[in-house]
């Protein structure tokens, strides 16, 4: 069976909205800037983008507010004009989903269930604001796993009612793309993905 190709099925829905002469609204989950800047300027101008700061997993408080600052110091410095919701710090409900799966590896369970709770984050807040699709940040990191993100993406869609926006945002060079950015902007690139045990893990590994 052949796999989707998420990243032709995003380049055909712009070609189909651009076809029809339409500008969808957008709810855009960001993990962190870096990641944001190539999937911002790719979307620009195709939808009316509200970006969704939900990301829980992110440890301790001083990193999850920076990785938020940086965030919208980047949107105001490409001079979007995007709207931006960011949820207060409060990790609980990822030390409750994270519960004996402690010591996975990145990729594992743990992350799993992090991303499939954002996602579901993404797709109420989507919902609540009159979104008419929702998609995340997520699959231009070649550390996750973008068949499970979109795969996520769609069992949200189903629960919700907002249509998902599937997406591979590595395509295009995006990922070369989000690290030029990164540079041209002096963006804050984190060396791990958020959460407490991502940071063990990263630390191990870099001695």
């Amino acid at each position: 069976m052949q796999k989707p190709n998420y990243g032709k099925m995003l380049d055909d829905k712009i070609a189909e909205l651009e076809k029809n002469g339409e500008k969808p609204r957008l709810m855009l989950h960001a993990c962190c800037a870096p990641c944001s800047s190539h999937t911002l300027l790719f979307l620009y101008g195709h939808f009316d983008i509200t970006v969704y700061f939900c990301n829980p997993n992110i440890a301790p408080e001083e990193e999850y507010l920076y990785r938020k600052s940086e965030l919208k110091r980047l949107i105001s410095e490409l001079g979007l004009d995007v709207a931006v919701i960011d949820e207060d710090y409060d990790p609980a409900p990822f030390y409750e989903l994270a519960k004996g799966l402690e010591d996975l590896p990145e990729r594992g369970e743990r992350c799993r269930r992090c991303i499939a709770y954002r996602l579901r984050k993404t797709g109420e807040m989507a919902r609540r604001n009159g979104c008419d699709y929702f998609t995340t940040t997520l699959t231009i990191s070649p550390h996750k796993d973008c068949a499970y993100i979109n795969e996520c993406g769609r069992a949200t869609a189903e629960e919700c009612g907002v249509a998902y926006l599937y997406s591979d945002f590595k395509k295009h060079d995006g990922y070369k793309h989000s690290i030029e950015l990164s540079r041209q902007y002096g963006l804050y690139r984190q060396n791990y993905c958020g959460c407490v045990y991502s940071r063990r893990a990263s630390e191990k590994e870099n001695g």
